[in-house]
């Protein structure tokens, strides 16, 4: 049983794997709908990119699955937001930034951790206690924030200190809004299945799955790396940068025209 689990699982995957990478790329079409729109726009491009962002929502389902209190629950993941947003706002607005598929092997091993700790590896394996589960959470969560710097970096957001500071808060409410839509669900499902007699027949093959799924991701993530024939165009390149600027500057003069119409 835990091995049809376990293939059922892995079918799965491998039909992400497209929406997986369409999920780590900004397209033109969001680019353009960036400078054609206001703050909302970032709002919903965030809470559209956690909501697609595999990695994120397999580790937060690692770090929920075994928590069955409200107040565990909401230390944990209040921990993950706060290591999150802050590299999240600090990198994005210093633009310190990293090839985005480096960023993303690395955030799998995060998923490989979960799994792997929750299946009690450390102790099976290296006869030892779990490092401090709090403080995993919170750098992992700087971890994940700085992988969703280097996707919002890709975007215009203005040379004026304080726009750029907006949308930047902008982007980072909508993936606070999407984080929050998925972990209702994820713990809604979860408590419905925990009172199950399946749940402890099942919770190793699922966590040991999880394993498997960052290990698909880290694969993933490198493969796209090696075989990436410039690995530099995947961070936000100046002259990208000054032409995203150059179009705020004319977007914001033909509004000033049309004003004074």
């Amino acid at each position: 049983m835990q091995r049809l689990a376990l293939n059922n699982f892995s079918i799965f995957l491998f039909l992400l794997i497209p929406l997986t990478t369409w999920a780590h790329g900004i397209s033109e079409e969001d680019k353009q709908r960036m400078l054609d729109g206001g703050y909302l726009q970032y709002i919903g491009l965030g809470a559209t990119h956690m909501l697609t962002g595999y990695d994120h929502l397999l580790f937060l389902l690692g770090v929920v699955f075994f928590l069955t209190s409200f107040k565990d629950i909401a230390k944990f993941v209040t921990v993950f937001t706060l290591g999150h947003c802050l590299t999240l706002i600090f990198a994005t607005f210093f633009q310190i930034t990293w090839n985005y598929y480096l960023i993303d092997a690395v955030i799998a091993l995060s998923v490989i951790y979960k799994g792997f700790d929750n299946n009690g590896g450390f102790q099976k394996y290296f006869d030892s206690n779990s490092p401090n589960l709090l403080w995993a959470v919170f750098l992992f969560g700087l971890l994940h924030g700085f992988g969703l710097s280097t996707r919002l970096q890709q975007l215009p957001l203005g040379d004026d200190n304080t726009s750029m500071l907006l949308r930047i808060l902008s982007f980072n409410l909508g993936v606070e809004i999407g984080q929050v839509a998925a972990l209702t669900v994820m713990v809604g499902m979860l408590s419905l299945w925990r009172h199950k007699s399946s749940f402890k027949r099942f919770s190793f093959a699922s966590n040991q799955a999880l394993i498997y799924a960052g290990v698909l991701l880290l694969l993933m993530q490198l493969h796209s790396y090696h075989h990436d024939s410039d690995p530099d165009s995947f961070r936000f390149p100046a002259q990208e940068h000054q032409h995203a600027h150059e179009d705020i500057e004319i977007l914001k003069s033909t509004e000033t025209e049309r004003d004074n119409l």
